[in-house]
């Protein structure tokens, strides 16, 4: 018997035309099940009901991590009996959704588990599909650059390093970096950043990536929050284990994820990528309540909670994509654990503009990044009114969170421009291992913000 598998569906003759086979299957509690056949060994396939590309990926993922236990070295499939078992859906997009999450699905990261070996079961697609074959591992890759970046431990990636990681990483591609230093911060008044980052060891840093695949497209502004650690500052969160904090840079991770995917994809759009980067760290020069800010617009805000330093480092973001004459703005942040109680872990929350909040849940429904259209309720805009500068950075209610921190960042957004704001902080990690997630980083949005930029650049 060799050491590889043949996937297969409940339909195929070598199943349906044996009724124990059948019988066994049926029994099996799993959506597929190993049988061997004549010394072959293979996976079969229940029937799939509810027909849809998500359920495609959960399916491979499922499997890629079965097969990757039993250290298979090889597992093969054909794209047209793959296509038929998903009749509802068009063949190569399945292709590409089955290859994506198969390479999602083997995804870990163990590089600091000393008795750890990576192994991968390799997947071979037989059929005249290999465009939708690089699609799948395209957009896996791109997704698995961000989980690398969001699992990374904070004493490796911080502001002094980050950067350099997404230099290392674009290198050689038409995507091009620019790196703002604590000095350049200064120049462009970037001041939120810089108040965030003073109680760090490492300067707060700002990233540019800039992609043209078609310069004449409107410009897509992607900003992502960038907190490599968050321990809250002064106003110190509180809890037994704070290791998950250095997901708060999960924003960033998205945009640079879909950075790569643009430009791998050679998509024709006109893209920046805008990451501030800081660590919100409590320390003898870290912001203090009660400071007030004053940004490069002239707008002033006093500092009421340490703790809401994200809306604080994205202001001077989309200030800057203001300056770049933007014509879409997206930006993506674990911002509130606001929008985990309304919206739960299996999806984030979209504000800004309706008619594109729409299309965007729409490419979410599609790619497996949901997102769901949020209120921004106009009533609410007073509650962050300040007695000593022109706003406070939280709210004075003590519900509504995630919809005030998105008032609180509308009223950075240049006025030419058109307007969203994903809150992804229930997206930013899973709990436990199924389908094509790990219990780790999910790399959440780095789909999402690529096709969408996609869409709107049609």
């Amino acid at each position: 018997m060799t050491n590889e598998v043949k996937i297969i569906f409940a339909n195929d003759l070598l199943i349906a035309d044996n009724e124990a086979y059948r019988q066994f299957i049926a029994q099996q509690k799993t959506e597929h099940c190993t049988v061997l056949i004549e010394d072959a060994q293979y996976v079969v396939v229940k029937e799939i009901e509810k027909q849809n590309l998500e359920k495609v990926r959960t399916v491979a993922g499922n499997i890629a991590r079965d097969v990757k236990a039993q250290k298979i070295a090889k597992a093969s499939i054909e794209a047209d009996r793959l296509g038929s078992a998903f009749s509802n859906l068009s063949q190569d997009e399945v292709v590409t959704a089955f290859v994506e999450g198969w390479e999602l699905g083997a995804y870990e990261f163990v590089i600091y588990k000393s008795n750890a070996e990576s192994y991968k079961t390799n997947l071979e697609v037989n059929g005249d599909v290999e465009a939708a074959v690089e699609a799948g591992e395209i957009r896996a890759a791109a997704t698995a650059f961000s989980r690398d970046l969001m699992n990374e431990v904070p004493n490796v990636l911080n502001p002094q390093t980050f950067p350099e990681m997404l230099s290392s990483h674009f290198e050689g591609t038409n995507v091009a970096v620019e790196i703002f230093d604590f000095e350049k911060l200064g120049q462009l008044e970037m001041n939120g950043l810089l108040t965030v980052g003073r109680g760090s060891k490492y300067p707060p840093a700002f990233v540019e990536l800039h992609y043209e695949g078609d310069a004449s497209k409107p410009l897509v502004a992607l900003v992502g929050k960038g907190v490599t650690f968050d321990t809250g500052g002064i106003s110190l969160k509180s809890g037994r284990d704070l290791s998950d904090m250095r997901f708060d840079m999960g924003g960033a991770a998205a945009v640079a994820g879909a950075m790569s995917l643009l430009a791998a994809s050679k998509a024709k759009a006109n893209v920046v990528a805008l990451i501030p980067i800081a660590e919100n760290i409590p320390d003898s020069k870290s912001v203090l309540p009660g400071e007030v800010i004053r940004y490069k617009n002239g707008l002033t805000v006093q500092v009421g909670n340490t703790d809401a330093e994200g809306r604080l480092i994205l202001a001077d973001a989309l200030i800057r994509a203001g300056e770049l004459n933007a014509t879409y703005i997206v930006d993506i942040a674990t911002l509130t654990g606001a929008i985990v109680n309304a919206l739960g872990t299996e999806i984030g929350g979209v504000f800004g503009d309706e008619e594109l909040s729409g299309i965007m849940k729409k490419v979410g429904d599609d790619n497996g990044d949901f997102v769901w259209p949020m209120p921004l309720i106009e009533a609410y805009d007073a509650s962050l009114a300040s007695d000593y500068a022109d706003m406070n950075n939280i709210s004075s209610l003590s519900t509504a969170g995630s919809i005030t921190a998105a008032l609180f960042l509308r009223r950075f957004v240049p006025e030419q421009a058109k307007w969203l704001h994903v809150d992804m902080a229930g997206m930013m990690d899973k709990q436990k291992t199924a389908g094509y997630y790990q219990k780790a980083a999910t790399g959440y949005g780095a789909r999402l913000l690529a096709d969408f930029t996609t869409q709107v650049s049609k």
